[in-house]
């Protein structure tokens, strides 16, 4: 992996949508971390996206897409699939902007994630028994209704959403020497690593993911994307397939500096430490990027490291066998 000349149209629309996101979403603080410092023999700040409107990043990029449509997009509705955290972005955004919302999910999502998506007044239809047979449904509704169908990962306008996080962690902090960030589809790493290479050209990206989901990692190692399985992660927020074509490959081919796997005892071991050390809720998501630093904190002993913490949306169940210390 290479040093990379940032894409200008990629820049110029992070720029843009965090122009057009601001009045909706929160600014999230980037914080010190006393106990990771120590434990590092460096900086580690920690940015705090899990404390983000609706507990999660994908907000930014929901919201950024939904502004980016004209009127006559909007009056005819949007379509999503997700029973996650894009799910609940879409449907939060859809609720702020007036923009009739329909949210597709499989048969076993979790009825607790779906009530939150229903509080912000998006219709919810179940459908199928994964994601790729919810997300099909949605395709293929948006295709024959007009409404317009909002990817998580694969949309330029949803990968800027996500590089506005950059855009304050480089009005927050002067410098950092490595950003680590979790990866599934890629959206997020690919907005966030155009922007700091775009501004901290020397930084590394590292690209953390769960060893039982690693399609992107895998597909980066091999140099194209490729169809493979996963396995249920803590992570659930990375985890499953990538399409084919997506946008997201060629950038993280171009900005990610270092690729890391993580178990799924060290990414309940990492949840752990942030929750009892920092007093805040992450999700799965987020424990993979700490769980990598903490893995690689020798390479990075006496830097200044930015660590991001996607999101805090965990079952109450699954957030009781993180902090039990029992097998997922």
């Amino acid at each position: 992996m290479h040093m990379s000349q940032q894409d200008p149209e990629v820049i110029e629309q992070i720029r843009a949508a965090e122009e057009r996101i601001r009045p909706y979403v929160r600014e999230t603080p980037l914080e010190h971390s006393n106990p990771l410092s120590a434990m590092g023999g460096g900086e580690v700040l920690l940015k705090m996206e899990n404390l983000q409107l609706t507990g999660s990043f994908k907000l930014r990029g929901a919201l950024s897409k939904l502004l980016s449509l004209s009127s006559s997009e909007r009056a005819r509705g949007i379509v999503a699939a997700s029973s996650g955290n894009h799910g609940l972005g879409v449907a939060r955004g859809c609720a702020e902007l007036g923009i009739p919302g329909v949210i597709y999910v499989p048969r076993d999502a979790s009825p607790s994630k779906l009530d939150l998506i229903r509080g912000y007044g998006a219709r919810v239809q179940v459908h199928g028994s994964d994601c790729v047979e919810s997300e099909a449904e949605a395709r293929r509704v948006a295709g024959e209704t007009g409404a317009t169908y909002i990817s998580p990962y694969n949309d330029i306008a949803v990968l800027a959403g996500q590089g506005t996080i950059a855009v304050e962690i480089t009005r927050q902090a002067e410098h950092a020497d490595a950003v680590f960030v979790s990866v599934g589809g890629g959206g997020l790493i690919s907005g966030i690593g155009s922007w700091i290479k775009h501004r901290w050209p020397d930084a590394e990206i590292v690209a953390c993911s769960p060893a039982a989901s690693c399609v992107m990692h895998n597909s980066l190692q091999e140099g194209r994307m490729l169809d493979l399985p996963s396995e249920p992660t803590l992570s659930d927020g990375t985890a499953g397939g990538v399409e084919q074509d997506t946008i997201t490959f060629p950038i993280c081919q171009e900005i990610v500096s270092r690729s890391v796997l993580v178990s799924e005892e060290r990414i309940a071991s990492a949840m752990r430490l942030v929750i009892e050390s920092h007093h805040v809720l992450v999700e799965g998501s987020a424990g993979v990027a700490v769980a990598a630093w903490l893995q690689e904190r020798e390479r990075h002993a006496g830097k200044r490291v930015v660590i991001l913490l996607c999101g805090a949306n965990i079952g109450s169940k699954v957030l009781a066998q993180v902090l039990a210390g029992e097998p997922s």
